[in-house]
């Protein structure tokens, strides 16, 4: 089922997406799918980001070919770090490369949304608290992570989180095949079989050390082949059984 966000005329409302249609919901779908009676044609709506997260937790080094790529040791507890909510990025938007920034990175990344309060889950319970997946670009101010020494700059600008374009709630993380297109040409190609930390592993550490809410948002690393961005490219992040994530530049 995919579940997203659309821009109605009478502002933005979640829904099912099926056969070309959203299908508008009464409330947000965590506790259950409770339909409107309303329909529109998707082609008539613009996309929101499909969830509306209290937090955004996303974990660094989490790719052994990412690990390797930028020659460091893999890490023995997951990396974690944050994104501002002001980091969010509808899909279809413009993601903006900041004046002081000289190398803009694309990082794509399989996140997951939370469907339900959760603190301290075990590993073996952790599905029944997520809703779904869906595609998120880590975008990155590289040469800002060098001088900066921790990431709450370099990927933390308005704009440097664009995720979307809905959320996919029969998908298996285990086996996803990631990709960044870049200005239509495939320039990272990831699977998650090369995870050092597994989803589930994931919400369990998280959830140890910090509550989650209904529609919080955990991004799960990237894979090897990060690489800059210009104004005037698009790009894209694709994930098998999910769909594409498209951006551009500005």
């Amino acid at each position: 089922m995919k579940l997203a966000r659309v821009k109605t005329e009478a502002g933005i409302r979640y829904a099912q997406l099926r056969d070309g249609k959203a299908l508008l919901l009464r409330e947000a779908p965590y506790d259950g799918i409770c339909y409107s009676g309303e329909e529109l044609p998707l082609e008539q709506c613009g996309l929101a980001v499909p969830s509306e997260p209290k937090n955004i937790v996303a974990v660094g080094l989490n790719y052994r070919s990412h690990a390797e790529e930028i020659k460091m040791e893999l890490t023995k507890e997951p990396l974690i770090f944050s994104k501002w909510i002001s980091s969010m990025l509808d899909p279809e938007g413009t993601i903006i490369k900041p004046r002081v920034c000289k190398q803009l990175d694309y990082e794509a990344e399989l996140a997951f949304v939370v469907k339900k309060k959760c603190k301290e889950v075990r590993r073996g319970d952790a599905a029944e608290y997520i809703l779904g997946y869906t595609c998120l670009n880590d975008v990155t101010a590289r040469d800002l992570q060098a001088v900066d020494g921790q990431w709450a700059r370099c990927k933390g600008f308005d704009t440097f989180c664009p995720f979307g374009p809905w959320i996919e709630t029969e998908f298996d993380p285990e086996n996803a095949h990631i990709r960044a297109v870049l200005n239509g040409k495939v320039v990272q190609d990831g699977n998650t079989k090369d995870f050092i930390f597994d989803v589930f592993e994931l919400l369990e550490y998280i959830s140890g050390f910090m509550t989650l809410y209904p529609g919080d948002v955990v991004t799960t690393g990237t894979a090897g082949g990060i690489g800059p961005m210009e104004p005037g490219d698009e790009i894209c992040v694709a994930i098998d059984g999910i769909g594409t994530l498209r951006n551009h530049i500005g």
